[in-house]
């Protein structure tokens, strides 16, 4: 009987142990191994490009002559195309520096005038200036502008007349609001316009002084600062009109300019003691010849195309050109036929003889 009891108690003390090593592990927590996270090093160093600021051009539109920002109160403006004698007694004139646009064409007795396109005036003092010819009223139609002259020519009248352009005339009334002369200068080359005298010339007429709703602009720019993609370099451009004038250019490496002379010497603003200089260049080769026995010139322009260069940053591409005066439209074109984008700056056009295409040299030396 006591050995049966011991056996008993040796068998509930084996089953406590038992039901105590199962309750241990029960509760015993599970520990899972966490790998060791890999380190990878960067070779390179990223590089951060800072974020530039955005240009604020609150209150500035861009220049429908130049592409560049200008204020709103001058970008709306119409422009004023304005006639420059350009003989070497009349030299240097006043004011050729401020013009967006400057167009040279050939009148009567082998010499060649200037029309500069203004967006903005800022002289007392504009000239000498000289009459209409009826080529240039056109040209000033493209752009809206308000055209400024002393004299003109019947065709020139008549051209007015036809396209009702807005103008300011040396030969009426307006005469002494808009013009004075200077009588140190030998007539007729002394005769000049000052900015209050315009701008009172065109109140005084009643003219519109914003741009028409619908005017487009006469050219596409590009943003920035754009190279062509031509093989052909441009250093200097001679441009032999006659064997009076033969104006010239020279590029500027530094500031990608091309630099105007004439008459042997710089082509300097009397107003400011500047030399004229031109991002863009434009050659623009059109019909031309004697209207008459008194050599006044005329020009196939009015509903006509042909052919140019487009000369900038000292490249040269060769253009086509196409115009219709009804809709007051000159449109310049690459040789894919895509419409010509020039860079942001001042133009100069070149209105030549397609049958004196030979007279446009190229870093050539000047006719003698």
């Amino acid at each position: 009987m006591k050995k049966h009891t011991i056996l008993i108690l040796l068998a509930v003390m084996m089953l406590s142990l038992i039901g105590c090593k199962k309750k241990d592990t029960k509760d015993e927590p599970v520990v899972t191994e966490i790998p060791t996270p890999t380190v990878v090093t960067p070779t390179d160093t990223p590089t951060v490009t800072p974020t530039e600021e955005p240009e604020n051009h609150d209150g500035e539109v861009i220049s429908k002559l130049t592409g560049l920002w200008v204020p709103e109160e001058v970008g709306n403006k119409r422009p004023y195309a304005i006639m420059f004698n350009n003989i070497k007694l009349a030299s240097p004139q006043s004011g050729t520096s401020e013009a967006s646009i400057l167009y040279e064409a050939i009148v009567e007795g082998g010499i060649t005038r200037l029309m500069g396109i203004f967006e903005e005036l800022n002289e007392t003092r504009i000239g000498s200036v000289r009459s209409a010819r009826h080529y240039f009223v056109s040209f000033a139609d493209e752009y809206d502008a308000i055209y400024v002259h002393y004299g003109e020519t019947t065709y020139a009248t008549k051209k007015i007349k036809a396209l009702g352009i807005d103008n300011l005339s040396g030969l009426t009334g307006i005469e002494s609001t808009v013009f004075f002369r200077d009588k140190s200068i030998k007539a007729p080359h002394n005769a000049f316009a000052t900015k209050d005298g315009i701008l009172k010339g065109t109140e005084k007429l009643g003219y519109r002084t914003d741009y028409e709703n619908d005017y487009e602009g006469h050219f596409k720019f590009y943003e920035k600062d754009t190279d062509l993609s031509s093989d052909i370099n441009v250093e200097q451009i001679v441009l032999n009109f006659t064997n009076y004038t033969s104006p010239y250019f020279n590029y500027n490496k530094d500031d990608k300019l091309y630099y105007r002379f004439q008459f042997g010497t710089e082509h300097i603003d009397y107003n400011t003691g500047k030399q004229l200089a031109f991002k863009n260049i434009i050659v623009q080769f059109v019909k031309e010849w004697d209207i008459d026995k008194n050599d006044y010139q005329t020009m196939d322009i009015e509903n006509a195309k042909g052919t140019g260069y487009y000369i900038t940053n000292g490249k040269k591409i060769d253009i086509t050109w196409q115009k219709n005066e009804q809709s007051k439209k000159m449109r310049y074109y690459d040789s894919a036929g895509n419409e010509l984008t020039i860079n942001p700056g001042k133009t100069y056009i070149a209105v030549f003889p397609n049958n004196q295409i030979n007279d446009v040299n190229l870093n050539s030396e000047r006719k003698k």
